[in-house]
C-alpha cells in the first residue's frame, strides 16, 4: 500500500484524520485502520486540509465525535460520509 491520504484508530473511530496536504473533493482516499493494518477507502465529498477530519459515517446533529479512540465533541451540523469535519460542524462539549 502507498502511503495513506488519511488515519483511523480503530472501528470506534467516527472520524479520520487527512495525512497528506491538501485533498480535494471528489477524491477516491485510501485510508489506514492503525488497530488492524487494515486499508480503507473513502470518496471526499469537500476539500479537507491537512490534519482536518473526514467524516467516516453519517453523523447527525448531537452525535459524539470520535477521533483515535476519544470523545473529541459533538455534531451541531449534519455531516455525511466523506465531508470535511472540524470547527464548523463540530464543538467540544465542555461548554
Amino acid at each position: 500500500m502507498s502511503a495513506p491520504d488519511y488515519l483511523v484508530h480503530g472501528s470506534e473511530d467516527t472520524v479520520g484524520v487527512v495525512v497528506v496536504e491538501s485533498v480535494k473533493a471528489n477524491a477516491v482516499l485510501t485510508g489506514l485502520d492503525m488497530s488492524t493494518g487494515q486499508t480503507l477507502h473513502m470518496d471526499a465529498l469537500a476539500d479537507i486540509p491537512l490534519g482536518h477530519k473526514i467524516a467516516l459515517k453519517d453523523l447527525a446533529v448531537g452525535d459524539t465525535v470520535v477521533k483515535y479512540g476519544h470523545d473529541i465533541g459533538k455534531v451541531v451540523a449534519a455531516a455525511k460520509a466523506g465531508d470535511h469535519v472540524h470547527v464548523h460542524n463540530i464543538k467540544t462539549k465542555r461548554w
